[in-house]
């Protein structure tokens, strides 16, 4: 019976979008951006969304993360839903169980890394030493021990997108959410932070849901979301996913 309730709360989606629309209005001309998307994501699962500018990936990205809210249908994070909050526990739901990592890293200019990455544990109430520690674990794990002091002017394109995703997962989010995050790299760097996400999701078993116009980083998630007019028109396993299970290795092992 233990095993049978452990095995149905693995199963049920960690974060569960049902029916979302939402148009927006310029003058008299309307621009539905999504009509009626319903996705669900389970827990340890890395689920890109992808589709040609102006579909409304980065629309439902803010959404699913509560940065936006639908005209209609609701969103779901373990279980409780967020399209309804008030705006106070929707922002301390965002702070608390969402990571946000976006194409332009948002760092504040006049702080060092770690003092960066400390702002959300300072935010909510974490002692000064406490929050300094969880922050080094935190630039530790994205392989930024030697930069704690530098600001983000000293820091590389990559250097500081790895600041960022350590101030996204320091209050260790259910679930973390990246919208272009290596459009702005080389692709040296944005190979390096595809590697550390895809090391996040193994190792952590974070949840992660980017949204992309790159393939690499596409073909690096356990789910391609393809969106189109607002719509989704494939949601299927990557081809590096079917690599790994279908092929005779996998079988094999």
């Amino acid at each position: 019976m233990k095993s049978t309730i452990q095995d149905a709360l693995q199963s049920s989606p960690l974060l569960r979008a049902s029916e979302i629309t939402k148009i927006y209005h310029s003058g008299t001309v309307s621009h539905p951006a999504l009509r009626g998307v319903s996705l669900d994501v389970r827990k340890g699962e890395f689920v890109a969304i992808t589709g040609p500018s102006g579909c409304g990936k980065s629309t439902l990205l803010h959404i699913l993360g509560g940065l936006d809210r639908p005209d209609t249908g609701d969103v779901q994070l373990e279980g409780q839903s967020i399209s309804n909050l008030d705006d106070y526990s929707q922002t301390l739901l965002r702070r608390r169980r969402m990571g946000f990592v976006f194409q332009k890293v948002h760092l504040l200019p006049m702080l060092t890394a770690i003092d960066n990455v400390m702002v959300p544990l300072r935010l909510d109430g974490v002692d000064f030493a406490k929050a300094r520690q969880i922050a080094i674990e935190a630039l530790d794990s994205v392989g930024m021990s030697n930069k704690h002091s530098n600001r983000p002017g000293e820091l590389s394109g990559g250097e500081a997108q790895r600041v960022a995703i350590a101030r996204a997962i320091v209050m260790s989010p259910a679930i973390l959410l990246a919208d272009e995050p290596t459009g702005a790299l080389d692709s040296e760097n944005g190979h390096m932070v595809i590697e550390l996400f895809r090391q996040l999701v193994l190792t952590h078993d974070q949840t992660l849901i980017v949204v992309t116009h790159d393939l690499s980083v596409a073909e690096s998630a356990d789910r391609v979301v393809k969106i189109r007019d607002g719509l989704i028109i494939d949601d299927s396993a990557s081809a590096t996913t079917i690599n790994k299970v279908g092929s005779p290795q996998a079988e094999r092992t």
